[in-house]
């Protein structure tokens, strides 16, 4: 939601006004701009090229670096094959493929940015108890007043009351996995470097993190489980957990030297079928909340972000008001092959490396195995991966 209404501010006219309205309380400015100091624990969102570009034509990239930790490769493997591949940053000319940054870090600079937008106004806490059409707007009720919008975008995530409520609707897959999360510390350093291990129980991915105080070596761990597994690891001594954990992923980074504090959830695919109306646009978790392997959820709502700033800017300059349906179509067409190719991988690949077949195990081995081997044919996937190939798409 603060990415949008940053966008929005940045790209339509001076004229329209931006109000976010958010059910937690955020915290005020902060004056004074002190560092930012990474925390052992704070959970992380990866960063795709794509996105770090949206944040650099923000300005606000440099505001997030002390909370950054670089991805310059990624090692994708499957546990107990031969098959593996490394995708590098810099085969694609650029210095980094992605990065993780921690959630406070991101949540602060974003607020403060939101701060300082004079058309911006932020509703929190505040909550949309009811939404409906009014003619050519919709009328939208705060708990203390009833405001009109030319376009209401629904973002409150997967389990969106305001989707359900307007009657969008929705289809939900559950894996009957859970995930794992947790930040580790390691005794060796991984040097930039993410792994994706596939095994038995699904994916399994470490992401570098900024040193902090604690740490130096740490790591963001998204584990696939069942759910009992995922619950016993949860509460597992820690030795046994980092028994198991290096069992399934090996000793590359040494061993495990600190483990943080464990969550789990449960994993689900849930999208909604319907994402504009008349005046109105589902965006984000609320419009497609994905599997985390590759971690692409954010990644992809941050370029429908973008795209829906982008097609709201041309209706405007065409003469038209932002929640007119044909520019909401419009821009649901050219979002719809990003979110279709990006959803369907992170649907299949867990059960692909899932499947116990021999012939589909030598295929998998061999396909990573090509994308070793092969260099225009990984340099096409990175960019795919990256979001590139649909953020370089967009109009002029």
């Amino acid at each position: 939601g603060l990415s949008l209404a940053l966008l929005l501010h940045e790209q339509l006219p001076q004229s329209l006004r931006i109000t976010l309205v958010e059910e937690r309380a955020l915290p005020a400015p902060d004056h004074e701009q002190t560092a930012y100091h990474p925390s052992f624990d704070a959970r992380s969102t990866a960063l795709s090229y794509s996105t770090a570009t949206l944040y650099r034509e923000l300005g606000l990239w440099a505001a997030l670096e002390s909370g950054l930790a670089p991805i310059n490769q990624i090692h994708v493997s499957r546990r107990g094959r031969f098959g593996s591949s490394l995708l590098s940053g810099a085969e694609q000319g650029w210095d980094a493929l992605g990065w993780v940054v921690e959630n406070p870090c991101l949540g602060r600079t974003l607020l403060a940015a939101a701060h300082a937008c004079p058309r911006l106004t932020l509703r929190c806490p505040d909550r949309v108890s009811d939404a409906r059409p009014s003619g050519s707007a919709m009328r939208v009720s705060l708990q203390d007043e009833e405001i009109a919008a030319d376009l209401l975008v629904i973002a409150d995530g997967a389990e969106s009351t305001l989707r359900e409520k307007l009657g969008f609707l929705t289809q939900r897959k559950a894996y009957g996995q859970s995930a794992l999360i947790a930040n580790l510390a390691f005794e060796k350093d991984p040097g930039g470097c993410a792994y994706e291990r596939f095994t038995a129980t699904g994916p399994l991915a470490l992401l570098p993190l900024p040193p902090s105080e604690q740490a130096a070596h740490r790591m963001a761990l998204v584990w696939t489980l069942s759910p009992a597994e995922a619950a016993a690891m949860e509460i597992a001594d820690v030795d046994v957990f980092s028994r198991r954990l290096i069992d399934a992923f090996g000793y590359r980074l040494g061993r495990v030297r600190r483990v943080g504090d464990r969550q789990s959830y449960p994993l689900a695919l849930t999208e909604a079928l319907e994402q504009v109306r008349r005046g109105c646009v589902v965006l984000g978790n609320a419009a497609h909340a994905l599997h985390p392997v590759a971690g692409q959820g954010f990644n992809l709502a941050l370029r429908d972000a973008a795209e829906l700033t982008r097609a709201l800017a041309q209706g405007l300059r065409e003469g038209v008001e932002p929640g007119d349906t044909a520019v909401l179509a419009r821009y649901a067409r050219e979002r719809q092959r990003d979110q279709a190719q990006t959803i369907a991988a992170s649907d299949g690949l867990p059960a692909l490396f899932m499947v116990n077949d021999p012939l589909l195990s030598l295929g998998r081995d061999l396909a990573l195995s090509g994308l070793d081997m092969f260099p225009l044919l990984r340099r096409e996937f990175v960019q795919q991966a990256a979001g590139m190939a649909a953020l370089e798409s967009r109009h002029v």
